[in-house]
């Protein structure tokens, strides 16, 4: 794979005075990898949201080449800056929600994905420069009955003094951001 060019080079991270050089941010918790099995780790906040999207192998196969190429992130209005085109271990990206100089930048690495005949998804952990600490996976499964279901799990906690601040009202935007990943997604797998 070809690391050419790598989000968020010489950006300001928010909370942050000097630039951070890309390759020199590691991920920022210890338990890589922990949303692929239960439970999940203890210490964090967590979140499990599933939900139906449609039926059958073509909305599986949609879903799934939309969450693993950006395109469900895209489609909920994040912008989505990565240095690959499909998620696979290692990959980096920052998504970023916001606008101009209000735009908050999430830089992440992926962390395990899998490509099944029923199963496909990855997650993503945080990088140092991410207001939170933790990992995020994005799952469509296709079930015995033929309905295609969609699963965000994550484990988090604040790594930046703003996350700290909002307290309760981050969990309460993260569940609002996977029902609205869902419906993006159940859109784009219907198209």
């Amino acid at each position: 794979m070809s690391r050419a060019r790598r989000p968020g080079r010489d950006r300001r991270t928010p909370g942050q005075g000097a630039r951070t050089d890309w390759d020199a941010r590691v991920l920022g918790y210890a338990e890589v990898g922990a949303t692929r099995h239960e439970p999940l780790p203890s210490g964090y906040r967590h979140l499990r949201h599933t939900e139906p999207i449609g039926r059958g192998r073509p909305c599986f196969e949609a879903a799934g080449a939309a969450v693993t190429t950006w395109g469900m992130h895209r489609g909920s209005g994040a912008r989505v800056d990565s240095d690959a085109v499909r998620a696979e271990p290692g990959v980096r990206l920052e998504v970023s929600a916001g606008l101009g100089p209000l735009r908050l930048g999430a830089p992440c690495e992926v962390v395990w994905t899998a490509y099944g005949p029923d199963r496909t998804g990855f997650a993503y952990g945080t990088l140092t420069g991410h207001p939170e600490r933790g990992e995020e996976s994005f799952v469509v499964d296709l079930r015995e009955d033929g309905t295609v279901w969609f699963t965000v799990t994550a484990f988090s906690r604040p790594a930046a003094w703003y996350t700290r601040l909002a307290g309760p009202l981050v969990p309460v935007l993260q569940r609002k951001y996977a029902r609205r990943l869902g419906r993006t997604l159940r859109n784009l797998a219907a198209d």
